[in-house]
């Protein structure tokens, strides 16, 4: 499920993706997203996740298996990045889930910073003198991040600009209903949104 990664973590290969976005959301809670800047390594905890089930989903991008340029890296292999940009200005971070031509995938609303906090606060200046409120976002994390819709497809296995390690620990997950989704009629209170419970850096 995971491989080895010199004297460190370990970093999470395909067979951790290949799951439904249900199972993957609650799963990537506690991981380590780790991004590389010339030379530099940003390392942040996952807290928050929501589930994107695709073709049964009317809050997906690819609900009834709507295939575009845009969602195109969902319907293929598990372990890529699906960016898109909302608002005209924030993009988001999502990891396909699942096998090929399942369209579902997890977003990922909100990371603790644990290494290289002075380059996000480079990445993202802000007024406000609270860590969390650096990452504690979607958009937030991306512009902490530097990640824009250039990493788009991005293969989280095998590429080593963006990638996740594991960091096995103990929490307790909470679910809850998405967030900002009123188009999706009954899929609007699905409870598929995952947080770690009582992590001051869940969005609010």
């Amino acid at each position: 499920m995971i491989k080895y990664i010199g004297r460190g973590f370990l970093r999470l290969d395909l067979s951790f993706y290949q799951k439904d976005a249900i199972t993957l959301a609650q799963d990537l809670l506690g991981k380590l997203l780790i991004r590389e800047i010339d030379g530099e390594k940003i390392m942040a905890k996952i807290v928050e996740t929501e589930a994107y089930m695709g073709p049964e989903d009317k809050a997906a991008h690819s609900y009834n298996n709507k295939r575009t340029e845009r969602t195109e890296v969902m319907f293929g292999r598990a372990g890529r990045a699906y960016i898109y940009l909302i608002y005209g200005k924030y993009y988001c971070l999502n990891i396909v889930a699942a096998l090929e031509n399942i369209p579902q995938a997890v977003l990922i609303r909100a990371v603790e910073p644990v290494k290289g906090v002075e380059i996000i606060k480079k990445n993202r200046p802000i007024k406000s003198q609270k860590i969390q409120d650096l990452t504690n976002g979607p958009g937030k994390l991306c512009d902490a991040l530097k990640i824009d819709k250039s990493f788009n497809g991005t293969d989280l296995v095998y590429e080593n600009q963006l990638y996740i390690l594991d960091h096995p620990q103990n929490f307790k997950i909470q679910s809850s209903k998405r967030i900002n989704i009123d188009y999706a009629q009954e899929y609007k209170d699905k409870l598929w949104r995952f947080y770690i419970k009582e992590n001051s850096f869940v969005s609010k």
